[in-house]
């Protein structure tokens, strides 16, 4: 077959000239492309923004969960939720791949491997759901996928579980950017932290803030807290509701004696909670929104409207070296690895 456009635009279907990920409709034919991989997938890591709002969708009910799985699939050929706009991950097993890629890749038919590019995005076809963990976000697949050329992945470490490299590599991008962004006597505020996201930035936090640094973590619930203060990695764990930004800087306030965080890191997987994390930072100050449902309106508006001098990132799948250093986070921690396990390995 003929050679695609390495981002993928030669199946978008709707609108023309867009780019897979902005489409609403692209080709999920699995006839391989010259440059593209063909992927026998048994796993799909959904994003946390985009499971919990189906869950909520379907009352928490697995057949509907299902359902609602593959009509998206089916109306969009991706996994691409629309409500919430995100997608997720997926591990699976190179079935095909492309003659212009054969030999210019580091990869063989039958090397098993995570995609690090968004199933938003990804071509996408569901032959049948085996099971759905509704814990771990995680869903059983019989399916295939395409990877465009310039499509990022990761061949499964063998030193641990399909489930816990896939967890772990499904938010990669958020420890990788927190190393980069704390430096030593920083105080880090991190929203979410006793999630997936937030127990990895947390342990980049604790490690690049040093002896000289802070760190507080916000959570929700019992479990969240727990696991949060269990890791010994905060000064102090507070536990609270995050779409309440009044309650949030007071707590922060107190917290840190009026000072405000230099650095926050927004992991929840709610929305509203943007005005949390502005309040709660002090003018000059960074905020990382890893979160995907985040909202650029309501973060940019907001703080305007707060008159909050604060630099806003979004929040970057992709930051160079991202699975090798979050692999490494749960290498090096054994609490970290524990937990994750707890939670991922089943």
């Amino acid at each position: 077959m003929a050679r695609g456009c390495r981002y993928g635009t030669h199946r978008v279907i709707d609108p023309p000239g867009a780019l897979p990920q902005a489409a609403w409709r692209i080709d999920n034919t699995m006839s391989v492309w010259d440059n593209e991989i063909l992927i026998d997938v048994q796993t799909l890591n959904i994003d946390a923004a985009s499971f919990t709002q189906i869950k909520h969708e379907s009352g928490g009910d697995p057949e509907r969960i299902a359902q609602v799985m593959l009509a998206i699939v089916e109306q969009r050929g991706k996994h691409h939720n629309p409500v919430t706009g995100s997608g997720g991950m997926l591990i699976g097993t190179v079935a095909e791949i492309g003659a212009d890629l054969s030999g210019r890749v580091d990869l063989a038919v039958g090397d098993r491997i995570a995609t690090l590019v968004s199933l938003s995005l990804t071509p996408l076809v569901i032959d049948k759901i085996l099971g759905i963990d509704q814990d771990a976000d995680q869903v059983q697949i019989e399916g295939r996928a395409i990877l465009f050329e310039s499509g990022i992945f990761a061949k499964l470490p063998e030193d641990m579980p399909d489930t816990l490299a896939l967890a772990v590599l499904d938010v990669a991008g958020a420890p990788a950017q927190t190393a980069r962004l704390v430096k030593p006597g920083d105080t880090v505020f991190i929203i979410g932290a006793g999630g997936k996201s937030g127990l990895l930035c947390m342990y980049e936090a604790r490690k690049r803030a040093g002896v000289t640094g802070r760190v507080i973590a916000l959570t929700h619930s019992d479990a969240s807290r727990c696991r949060a203060a269990e890791t010994g990695w905060a000064d102090v764990v507070l536990q609270g509701n995050a779409t309440q930004p009044l309650e949030v800087l007071d707590m922060v306030g107190r917290a840190t004696d009026g000072r405000l965080a230099d650095i926050t890191v927004n992991c929840v997987n709610i929305p509203g909670t943007e005005m949390s994390s502005i309040l709660s930072t002090r003018d000059g100050g960074l905020i990382y929104f890893f979160s995907m449902a985040t909202s650029f309106t309501a973060a940019a508006l907001g703080a305007e409207g707060v008159g909050k001098d604060v630099t806003m990132l979004i929040g970057n799948g992709y930051t160079r070296g991202h699975a090798e250093i979050a692999l490494a986070d749960v290498r090096e921690s054994a609490v970290l690895r524990r937990l994750f396990e707890k939670q991922y390995v089943k």
